[in-house]
């Protein structure tokens, strides 16, 4: 059963690994095609060849940061949260209510 579950997971993964590079291929044609339908008519540039349309879209990717792949948070990273919470588990209660009023103060909109 194991070794079914094993060859069952390889090929979700190759699945996966396939549609992401048919995804990346498809946005790059999506790219080349409304830059080559708008931009020459509106502002006069050259129209865009397929691999530049590819590159102009792994730039954006490195200068703007998109396409998220995998989890983001938006808060501290995992072992700032754990050392924080480690040190609020142990606080006494009054020292909880203090931190809790200093932060409250500290967030208060003027």
């Amino acid at each position: 059963m194991e070794k079914a579950q094993k060859y069952s997971r390889r090929k979700f993964r190759a699945f996966f690994g396939v549609f992401i590079v048919a995804s990346i291929l498809v946005l790059a044609a999506a790219v080349m095609w409304l830059w080559n339908a708008i931009l020459p008519t509106v502002t006069g540039v050259r129209p865009l060849g397929y691999w530049q349309a590819l590159g102009l879209l792994v730039l954006c990717r490195i200068l703007f940061g998109g396409f998220h792949f995998g989890r983001r948070s938006n808060g501290p990273p995992a072992f700032v949260r754990h050392r924080f919470g480690e040190q609020f588990m142990n606080m006494s209660d009054e020292e909880k209510a203090a931190f809790r009023e200093e932060w409250k103060a500290r967030c208060k909109k003027d």
